[in-house]
């Protein structure tokens, strides 16, 4: 034990601060309510609170359906009796401190110097796109999908270290969180422990048959049903910027970039094996890297033929797994590979810091010198103070604002001001992916309000006697009664 604490937990402590700045600073600062959590927060306030959302409960419940976090967050705000801000911001560094715990395990089990466990921490600070994937490999705030992550790390780990029940505990707690995500380390450790464990090869399978009739009951008279369908091209226009939903139509370079993984992976384990120093069970973990991608390939005709169901699942997040996989590989490449000294892993660990600290300080004061490096509530702007006032409303109360200004002030009306949405351009969008109905509804939506900035006095009364709207947040000049004002920013009030 005391030899754990020393070697172990101690340096884990000491590194974990750091690698949490890094994180956050890559990923321009922490932000309370930003980007996905349009929809994340909505639906745990909903759990919270039934009588909130009563117009937008279809919206918010085409995704919350699928998942139990908005059930897990609801539970945990209960339980801990924490604000959602002081949670989601508890969450986080949770988040982040999973992450670097599975990649000092997974580097434990894999290389032979702590040097090339520091450098695969230091590399996973430096935030980047998944090449025409939808993900990132760090948010600038809580993410389901970052969570079940972390918790996948964990379970390579465990796989690495023949730990198999920890490990599909782990794949089924991040299921929990964001199933998709889940499903990828599934697959991929499911095959390792395969390849690499014969006598667990028949619970293995059979595991994997019921996983496949499960989803096929899932699919036709569970929570899935209706997802068999292809979708008709108005339903398909509504996600024409969703690009990377359809990886036929990637560019030349995106194929390039998400297809030299493999290559990479597969050229480092052979190297490994020829210098000797293969992990027990690592030669399982490339053939399910090989694996996820011959799912991959298999599921192209089904999105090429517009299958529902294949284009919800986002496949190409699968890239994700393979993306830290070759990070792992690479570090060791660079610094154990051939004759190790110290001065050579020193300067591989330094370069990665000086790279991931200079991106940092560019991001912080070059990029967003105005961002906090930690936003853990709605700040205290004219949007914010708009937004306090909006929750001391009637709950039941319908709100017309900019269909982008979640971009514009930094976060969504349902999320700051805990209310109904005409609609939210960006998010409700990425939702009408999982249900027709929403996609079409939020296609008919913007286009009533595609000239907002022009929007007159005469189409704000119209909107609302048509939609049922209450109040309109604007920065135009209207004849309106003007039910709240800070700085330029006006609440009116659209009907009496």
């Amino acid at each position: 034990m005391r030899r754990i604490f020393t070697f172990f937990l101690v340096p884990f402590s000491f590194s974990l601060f750091p690698f949490v700045l890094l994180c956050t600073l890559n990923s321009a600062g922490y932000r309370y309510g930003a980007s996905d959590l349009a929809f994340y927060i909505p639906a745990a306030l909903e759990r919270l609170d039934p009588s909130l959302f009563p117009r937008d409960r279809a919206l918010i419940q085409s995704q919350a359906r699928l998942t139990m976090i908005d059930e897990t967050i609801a539970a945990l705000a209960r339980t801990s009796r924490l604000t959602l801000p002081s949670l989601f911001a508890a969450l986080y560094l949770i988040t982040l401190a999973l992450l670097m715990l599975g990649a000092w395990l997974i580097g434990r089990r894999l290389y032979r110097s702590a040097w090339t466990t520091l450098a695969f921490t230091a590399a996973l600070t430096l935030k980047h796109e998944i090449a025409k994937s939808g993900t990132n490999t760090l948010e600038g705030y809580f993410h389901p999908r970052q969570l079940a992550f972390s918790l996948g790390t964990l379970a390579v780990a465990a796989v690495l270290g023949r730990r198999f029940a920890i490990a599909a505990a782990l794949v089924v707690a991040g299921g929990m969180l964001h199933p998709t995500t889940a499903l990828w380390f599934g697959i991929w450790l499911g095959v390792a422990a395969w390849v690499n464990e014969p006598r667990l090869r028949p619970w293995l399978t059979t595991a994997a048959a019921a996983g496949i009739a499960g989803g096929l009951l899932l699919l036709t008279a569970g929570p899935l049903a209706g997802r068999l369908v292809v979708m008709d091209p108005e339903w398909l226009a509504t996600l024409v910027t969703k690009d990377y939903l359809f990886p036929l139509e990637w560019p030349l370079y995106v194929w390039l970039l998400n297809l030299a993984y493999l290559p990479i992976i597969w050229m480092i384990y052979r190297w490994r094996r020829t210098a000797g120093v293969l992990a027990a069970v690592e030669r399982g973990l490339v053939v399910g890297c090989v694996s996820l991608l011959l799912v991959f390939a298999a599921a192209l005709p089904f999105n090429a033929a517009r299958l529902a169901i294949v284009i919800q699942l986002q496949i190409p997040r699968i890239f994700w797994m393979l993306d830290f996989m070759a990070i792992a590989y690479a570090c060791w490449a660079l610094i154990e590979a051939g004759t190790f000294t110290r001065r050579r892993a020193a300067a591989v660990v330094g370069t990665i810091l000086l790279a991931s600290g200079a991106r940092s300080a560019y991001i912080k004061f070059v990029r967003f010198p105005e961002r906090p490096i930690a936003q853990i509530r709605i700040p205290d702007t004219d949007w914010g103070r708009a937004m306090g006032w909006a929750r001391a409303t009637a709950r039941d109360s319908n709100w017309l604002a900019h269909p982008a200004h979640a971009v514009q002030y930094g976060s969504s009306l349902r999320v700051a001001g805990e209310r109904d949405l005409f609609v939210e351009g960006i998010k409700d969008a990425a939702i009408g992916m999982y249900e027709r109905d929403v996609a079409i509804r939020t296609r008919d939506r913007l286009l009533e309000i595609d000239d907002y900035d022009n929007m007159t006095t005469g189409r704000a009364r119209e909107l609302a006697a048509k939609y049922g709207l209450d109040f309109m947040v604007s920065e135009a000049a209207l004849s309106l009664p003007i039910a709240y004002s800070s700085g330029s920013l006006r609440v009116y009030r659209l009907r009496p």
